[in-house]
């Protein structure tokens, strides 16, 4: 009889059966090793060794051995960079862009970044603030869009002087998209997320929950999250929320888009001739 699937993939050692990639082991290369769980940032080596470092300062060594580690969730093996060093990775910035070293903050630009509450605007800074200060873009929150058409207007932006609007509940059909619809002007570039809050553009496993809760329309949706959570001070749930938040990692993926659009548009100036 033929035999349709051919031999057990499971049998044997599949560790040295398997196709794995081998990274070498960088300074600030954050890994897991496999069987114990332990996960670290690579600081050095010992006896042949690699040893990592995890969030509490706490030091293990681990044998270079094939397929012992996972790096962001993939198997790999581990090896020490040639010459015996651990060359030092680029700092990143908690945007995940390139930290520029040794370069102080610009004087702020004429361009701007609106968000609508100060709740966006903290959110935004704790990612982006070290990116936007090296662009001198200032992040100013606004006490919600109802007049944003005519306080665009008064902003008088410009090839030179653009204007980016982040916008909670941007979708279809709702009163945020209906407003943003009055603003025309060709030097500014709204852009948005799907969620009706900025507090639930974060991750809910950053505030110990398996999701957001659902609140009932027609009830503030802050004030229905503090209820199901168990928080009475809705400041104190904003507290815990932006104390999960350290990077890019740890937010939605619209919200990094979005914010990511409105840097790109207003540090890009067009020509003043046109």
């Amino acid at each position: 009889m033929r035999v349709m699937y051919g031999e057990d993939v499971l049998a044997g050692n599949w560790r040295t059966r398997r196709v794995v990639p081998v990274v070498d082991a960088v300074r600030d290369l954050v890994v897991e090793d496999v069987d114990s769980g332990f996960c670290g940032a690579v600081v050095g080596f010992e006896l042949g060794a690699v040893v990592l470092e995890d969030r509490k300062g706490r030091r293990r060594n681990f044998p270079l051995d094939p397929a012992s580690f996972l790096l962001e969730g993939k198997v790999v093996t581990l090896r020490r960079p040639a010459g015996g060093a651990v060359p030092v990775r680029p700092r990143r910035t908690a945007s995940g862009s390139v930290a520029v070293e040794g370069v102080r903050a610009q004087v702020a630009k004429a361009s701007r970044i609106w968000v609508e509450g100060i709740h966006d605007a903290a959110l935004v800074e704790r990612i982006w603030g070290d990116d936007l200060r090296v662009e001198g873009v200032v992040v100013q929150p606004l006490d919600g869009i109802d007049e944003l058409p005519a306080a665009v207007r008064d902003f008088a932006p410009g090839p030179r002087r653009k204007l980016g609007v982040l916008v909670d509940h941007l979708v279809p059909g709702s009163k945020e998209s209906r407003i943003v619809a009055g603003v025309t002007s060709p030097h500014v570039l709204v852009t948005g997320h799907p969620y009706v809050d900025v507090w639930q553009a974060v991750k809910p496993e950053r505030v110990g929950l398996r999701a957001w809760p659902v609140v009932p329309p027609g009830r503030p949706w802050k004030e229905g999250v503090c209820a199901a959570v168990g928080v009475a001070d809705p400041v104190e749930m904003w507290r815990r929320i932006l104390a999960g938040v350290n990077s890019y990692k740890d937010v939605e993926t619209p919200l990094v888009n979005a914010v990511e659009r409105l840097i790109d548009f207003v540090t890009v100036l067009d020509d003043p001739s046109v």
